[in-house]
């Protein structure tokens, strides 16, 4: 097959996405060569698609931050035709041919052996969007979060990391509060396992305090901006804020006061450029002691509905996770 159907991004001076008939020999020279069957759509995804000069620079371009799919060709010998692999991260779909196409070409440092506990299809239900929820949950652990420590905040808590975080939280023990600008979807977040559900603006007041009630004794944010501070602000006596998102924005008004009266801790959480080693250890851990049942949560389309899904994610009107059957 020297052809192949890719999402494709081009300027017109609008930015307009349609699927296309592209060449192989179109894909940048590196060493593993993989025919996708599995991609997701992720906030990134529609930066992309839409002609965010911050996340991809250089257009008509094929956005698509995750795939999984089966190798056809390497040059690395530690690969061979017909291993199933997973990439996530670092600069696919970004400013490299992403994995909403039949086929990217990547280095093999950017590629990992399916774990054995998970599927394909499994693994694109989860994505990046699971691997940084996966990797906020472990940095609370590892700070101290124990299941009798008190209730967990997840904001953003019907996204695609907020969602997965309330399943994992739950399936672990953990008392469950989800926060939600979509409170309209409050019976939603209760099925995924949220003991509770509160609504964004309670989280925007008192951002003109330096303190509020402590309440937290762990929070996943997934939203940025105010919300995260005010989050800092009510964390209980010693707790962390595991911080891996901004669509709420970048700045918000600080004080020391929250880390120096109650030790407090806010961790930040990068899924794109971590070591693939670190990413293999959690893809591990998501297909065996941390395996979740996220059908509940996923939709899945083929690649010629991604334009109206894109247009859904930036309207705020998308809940969980949008898996992409490559066919």
């Amino acid at each position: 097959m020297s052809t192949y159907q890719a999402l494709w991004v081009i300027e017109t001076p609008y930015f307009q996405q349609k699927v296309i008939e592209r060449s192989l020999d179109d894909l940048p020279e590196d060493e593993v060569l993989i025919r996708v069957h599995y991609s997701s759509l992720n906030y990134k995804d529609a930066l992309s698609a839409t002609g965010n000069r911050g996340v991809t620079r250089t257009f008509p371009h094929t956005p698509g931050i995750d795939a999984a799919g089966v190798v056809e060709q390497s040059s690395n010998p530690e690969f061979a035709a017909g291993d199933e692999v997973i990439v996530t991260g670092y600069d696919l779909g970004m400013n490299t041919f992403g994995g909403l196409a039949q086929y990217i070409r990547v280095p093999a440092n950017w590629v990992i052996k399916r774990p054995a506990g998970l599927s394909l299809r499994e693994s694109m239900v989860l994505g990046t969007a699971g691997l940084t929820a996966a990797l906020c949950v472990d940095k609370l652990l590892r700070a101290g979060l124990t299941a009798g420590s008190g209730s967990v905040l997840v904001t953003g808590a019907t996204g695609g990391v907020g969602s997965i975080a309330v399943v994992l939280l739950n399936q672990l023990g953990f008392h469950v509060t989800a926060a939600t600008g979509k409170i309209e979807q409050a019976g939603f977040l209760r099925q995924l396992g949220a003991q509770a559900v509160i609504g964004r603006e309670e989280l925007t007041a008192g951002t003109d305090k330096a303190l509020l009630k402590p309440q937290w004794a762990g929070v996943v944010d997934t939203v940025g901006g105010d919300i995260l501070f005010n989050a800092v602000k009510s964390l209980r006596y010693g707790a962390s804020v595991a911080c891996c998102g901004l669509t709420a924005g970048i700045d918000f008004q600080a004080s020391v006061l929250p880390f120096i009266l109650r030790g407090v801790n806010l961790l930040g959480v990068d899924s794109v450029e971590l070591p693939l080693v670190n990413k293999a250890s959690m893809w591990d851990k998501l297909s065996l002691q941390w395996k979740l049942d996220l059908e509940g949560l996923v939709k899945e389309i083929s690649l010629k509905d991604v334009p109206n899904a894109i247009a859904t994610m930036l309207a705020s009107q998308q809940t969980g996770r949008t898996l992409v059957r490559i066919d």
